[in-house]
């Protein structure tokens, strides 16, 4: 009965990685076909935003500074730093968008760094980003009324109702080739992952597999005996 608990379990965690690495190459494919087609222009409202993961989109408006972010614990190139996010006030509207502008590199001191935000006018060209609530989840601001630029984790409702205004529910990371004011652009691509997801879920397997034979081994020399 404790080998067949402890086979079902690891089956059990081998299929979810299994499904996993199939979901990370899902998303692969969305982002590859969401970069073969020309921006659109970013509509009023989108009904179902899961279906427009990765697609890439044209609007314009002006950065608002003051509620700026920096999300801690980016790393690129082995070198630790932030992703600068910023929204913007959308063209003839009350509506923002926030904007992942790129990686910055941190400092030696940990003191935070002075991120320029362009002023006027800008032409933004990236893909929607959906948020998951589990990877971020943004920090709520001070008490004190003064907005706490950096944050560990992510969550567009809490963000939301932090600057309160009508924020998207979605992100916009920036084109590489943009001239909107961004930094470091190598966006992670999801279908790296998959194949880390697939080894754990071979070694899950293999385990399943191990507990099976020493449980044969076993019973076999009791036999014997």
């Amino acid at each position: 009965m404790a080998t067949l608990i402890v086979m079902a379990l690891c089956i059990k965690l081998g299929l979810w990685q299994y499904h996993k690495a199939e979901a990370k190459e899902s998303l692969q494919k969305m982002l590859e076909t969401g970069m073969t087609i020309a921006p659109v222009d970013l509509p009023a409202t989108i009904d179902d935003v899961e279906k427009w993961r990765y697609r890439r989109v044209k609007f314009a408006g002006t950065y608002e500074s003051k509620f700026q972010i920096l999300l801690d614990n980016q790393v690129e190139n082995s070198v630790a730093g932030f992703y600068v996010l910023t929204p913007i006030k959308l063209e003839n509207s009350n509506q923002f968008v926030l904007v992942n502008r790129g990686w910055i590199a941190g400092r030696l001191d940990r003191q935070l760094p002075v991120v320029e935000v362009p002023l006027g006018r800008q032409e933004i060209v990236g893909d929607i980003m959906i948020p998951l609530a589990k990877v971020f989840t943004f920090d709520m601001p001070q008490q004190s009324g003064k907005w706490q630029q950096l944050w560990q984790n992510m969550d567009m409702q809490r963000y939301q109702k932090a600057i309160s205004a009508e924020v998207k529910p979605y992100v916009v990371r920036l084109d590489a080739h943009s001239k909107a004011g961004g930094f470091s652009r190598s966006w992670p691509a999801p279908g790296n992952r998959a194949s880390m997801h697939l080894g754990y879920a071979y070694q899950w397997f293999g385990f399943a597999l191990t507990f099976f034979v020493i449980y044969l081994v076993l019973n076999i020399k009791k036999i014997k005996s």
